[in-house]
């Protein structure tokens, strides 16, 4: 499952007199009946299915569910998951029509449409102001998706065993994008400070923020920095894997040289520690053991300098 987000912006906020169509809705919401002059609406463009910056899109199909999961999903401010900080909802939405415009990937482009409420008080009278007068004006919403699909091979671009395309790259003719397929969630909505993109400003992001790859993509697409990142990449595998090998050696040592600590608080601490410390703890126990067995750890293969040739003689059977 794939968390995304994507920025857009209000549309109409003036709607500030609710029929009792729009107070229906509301109410299905609400504890109470509210009265159209308690409560302040405005339209929210969510999200599209044009090819955002980096190089993915939602099918309207996508669009379609995601219609039916925004349905009461609060507003929040840069996605701060706080009570304190939700401020509006979501009561309805809506898939709308561009006619004329057709996406990179050959459909007629579509937006969805979110219709938020908030209450008039006191405390929302400055935010109110802000949307009326175009101040809070992009947005960002946030849900998960299963799949993110290969336009080249329809595999998903994040199984490296079936797909081996690259998003932006051209293969035969034709740009290599991903679709995201089956929302699965959406989480919230919030106001945000960065500018609304063109189309619908979609700008999107996994998890908690945009990876390197992204955000470079969205600077230069085709730059060289693509085989210098990819060596990168490969290089921090290979230490992934060093350290991870270094973690168990370690662990493996300290179960040995330490009589008072289990297996399980052992590989909690060794999963605090880098590289440097790992391999200082390690020498650490190794020099411990040596001491309690009276014999080296580990076979020594040549002699280091000013070592004496007896010394290997603890490797004699």
């Amino acid at each position: 499952m794939r968390t995304v987000t994507k920025e857009a912006q209000t549309q109409n906020p003036g709607m500030t007199d609710p029929v009792e169509n729009e107070l229906a809705a509301i109410h299905r919401l609400s504890r109470r009946a509210l009265t159209a002059e308690e409560v302040y609406t405005f339209a929210v463009r969510l999200c599209d299915n044009q090819t955002d910056r980096d190089l993915e899109y939602f099918d309207r199909r996508a669009l379609e569910a995601l219609a039916r999961l925004f349905v009461g999903k609060t507003g929040i401010f840069d996605h701060s998951w706080s009570a304190r900080d939700q401020t509006a909802r979501i009561y309805r939405t809506e898939i709308v029509e561009e006619p004329g415009v057709v996406t990179e990937a050959g459909e007629p482009g579509c937006y969805l449409k979110g219709y938020a409420y908030m209450l008039r008080t006191p405390e929302n009278e400055g935010l109110i102001a802000e949307i009326e007068g175009g101040i809070k004006k992009e947005v960002s919403v946030s849900c998960a998706v299963s799949r993110c699909v290969c336009s080249i091979c329809g595999n998903d671009v994040n199984d490296h065993a079936l797909c081996g395309h690259e998003k932006g790259r051209i293969y035969e003719g034709k740009r290599c994008i991903a679709r995201l397929e089956d929302p699965t969630d959406a989480y919230e909505w919030s106001f945000v400070a960065v500018p609304a993109q063109p189309l619908a400003g979609v700008v999107k992001a996994y998890g908690s923020g945009k990876s390197l790859r992204q955000m470079l993509a969205g600077l230069d697409r085709e730059g060289p920095w693509r085989e210098e990142l990819r060596q990168l990449e490969k290089d921090a595998a290979i230490g992934r894997k060093y350290i991870e090998g270094l973690r168990k050696e370690t662990v493996r040592l300290g179960l040995m040289a330490e009589d008072g600590l289990g297996g399980e608080t052992l590989r909690a601490i060794a999963d605090k520690l880098d590289g440097e410390e790992l391999e200082a703890l390690r020498a650490c126990y190794e020099k411990r053991l040596e001491k309690k067995a009276g014999l080296p750890v580990q076979l020594r293969y040549g002699r280091e300098e000013g070592t004496a040739e007896d010394q290997d003689l603890a490797f004699t059977i």
